[in-house]
């Protein structure tokens, strides 16, 4: 019977204990996997595959998914307008479960009976991987040794220094999680309620001083271009936070509930996602109907709820993303966006679309379509209802 394991690993100090847990406690043979998300640079993941040799793997993988990830995901997020608490763009949450996906995925292709990760058991990330394992690799064993063993990080740096893995184990002041959607920082501002982050806490420094617009280019509602250039969205979205982040724009710190049913608080810094976001919300103003607008607020804020939940591969996702697709027919068009250091705004949009159209009236100003006669009557019929409500209530 195989004896393979596959290890979600990153190189860091949790997974690496993984490796030498999994190899010389259990006897298993250790196949490791990072997944790419958007966060990693060449450089870094030729870094991690070389620690994962030196560890003693049997094979280590490279699983890139930034498109996967945007076409079955972020480009949702975007329909939607998704911010969690009306904060949170989901940058971690949402490319967590795609790595549980991407990993799953591999457990099948290199047939092994095992999945590990190093989660602990006082995050989101651990209810995320094993629910996307329990469904989809139901009879592959999870194994959790940081959780299970409820270590220290004391207890796995003597561990790991009895093997002879000696490394610099100096816990970053910051957590920092970077993918195409954002970045998350945690630190010891986010563990209180009264405290926000320093400046140095966040990884894209303050270096633009002046004031500059971007004229962001939508075609039903995904971004494809930036300053009159065609981009394919993961490169549009790239270009734009290269363009943003230097401001600091992106900036904040959610606060919400966990899926283990606490209050946690994390920082993020999503230039090009806030931008985005509001960029697209605005246009989709100016394109759909007051009951489209409605209704997509209502679907979209349950489906990034699900997404952050790890319960996205329920079918009524793929419900929700027909009919969000499908109001992205006519969100198409030309928004300008001012930047400045901290700050930005939407300046204006130009729309074939634009519902804002001077051949039927100007709000406030002039009626091209209708008589003062016909709101007259229309007014009256409007408030029928409530008129007869009123006129009944008050005789009693």
């Amino acid at each position: 019977m195989s004896n393979k394991v596959v290890l979600a690993f990153s190189g860091g100090l949790d997974t690496t204990y993984c490796v030498k847990y999994l190899t010389d406690e259990k006897g298993l043979e250790v196949h490791t996997a990072i997944v790419n998300t958007g966060g990693f640079s060449a450089e870094e993941l030729k870094d991690i595959e070389k620690k994962a040799y030196e560890l003693g793997v049997k094979s280590h993988t490279t699983l890139d998914i930034i498109d996967k990830y945007y076409q079955e995901c972020v480009k949702f997020l975007v329909y939607g307008n998704v911010l969690k608490n009306n904060t949170y763009p989901l940058s971690v949450s949402a490319e967590r479960v795609f790595q549980a996906l991407a990993i799953a995925e591999h457990c099948k292709k290199i047939g092994a009976t095992a999945v590990a990760h190093g989660s602990t058991g006082a995050g989101n990330d651990q209810v995320r991987f094993d629910m996307v394992f329990n469904i989809l690799i139901p009879n592959v064993e999870i194994i959790t040794p940081i959780r299970d063993l409820k270590l220290s990080r004391e207890a796995e740096i003597e561990y790991l220094k009895a093997k002879g893995v000696v490394r610099d184990w100096t816990k970053a002041q910051y957590s920092i999680n970077v993918g195409i959607w954002g970045t998350s920082v945690g630190g010891k501002e986010t563990l209180t309620s009264n405290q926000y982050l320093p400046e140095s806490a966040f990884p894209t420094q303050v270096t633009k001083t002046g004031e500059e617009e971007v004229e962001l280019t939508f075609e039903k509602g995904e971004l494809v271009g930036l300053n009159g250039k065609k981009l394919k969205p993961v490169e549009a979205i790239q270009a734009l936070n290269k363009i943003v982040a230097p401001y600091g724009i992106g900036r904040d710190i959610h606060v919400g509930d966990t899926i283990i049913g606490i209050k946690g608080r994390v920082g993020f810094e999503a230039a090009a996602p806030l931008v985005i976001i509001k960029a697209h919300h605005t246009l989709e103003k100016h394109t759909l109907t007051k009951w489209q607008m409605y209704w997509k607020e209502q679907l979209s804020g349950w489906y990034g709820n699900f997404v952050h939940e790890g319960q996205f591969l329920d079918p009524v996702m793929r419900n929700i993303e027909t009919f969000l697709t499908e109001t992205q027919v006519n969100v198409s068009g030309k928004v300008k966006v001012f930047l400045a250091p901290y700050r930005f705004h939407v300046v204006g949009i130009e729309s074939s679309h634009d519902l804002m159209s001077s051949k039927f009236g100007s709000y406030g100003e002039m009626n091209n379509a209708w008589s003062g006669d016909d709101v007259k009557g229309f007014s009256k019929i409007f408030g029928n209802q409530t008129m007869i409500y009123h006129k009944v209530n008050s005789e009693k």
